[in-house]
């Protein structure tokens, strides 16, 4: 049974959490913009990083074309939410 746990995607949800957590920090504490914007960057890049790692399984092949079509396939799949995003928030208001 103990080899059934998924013990990388709880490390990968706690790791999640507590970046988010950090995230969320910005708005409660009063800080500087270059301050604020530093930790968002950090903390989303350290969360893609998680996210590709242990959520996507990036290290279990040794194979170099899939591995660099999960990276290509994570990098669509974020780029096309953040458009999206930006679409239905901004540009989709009137």
């Amino acid at each position: 049974m103990k080899e059934l746990f998924p013990k990388q995607h709880v490390m990968g949800f706690g790791f999640s959490l507590l970046l988010t957590i950090v995230a969320l920090s910005v708005v409660k504490f009063d800080m500087s913009f270059n301050m604020a914007f530093g930790i968002l960057l950090v903390t989303a890049i350290a969360q893609a990083t998680v996210q590709l790692v242990l959520f996507m399984h990036i290290g279990e092949s040794e194979d170099k074309k899939t591995l660099y079509t999960t990276i290509l396939y994570a990098v669509f799949v974020g780029v096309v939410t953040i458009l999206g995003t930006l679409f239905a928030m901004i540009w989709g208001y009137n």
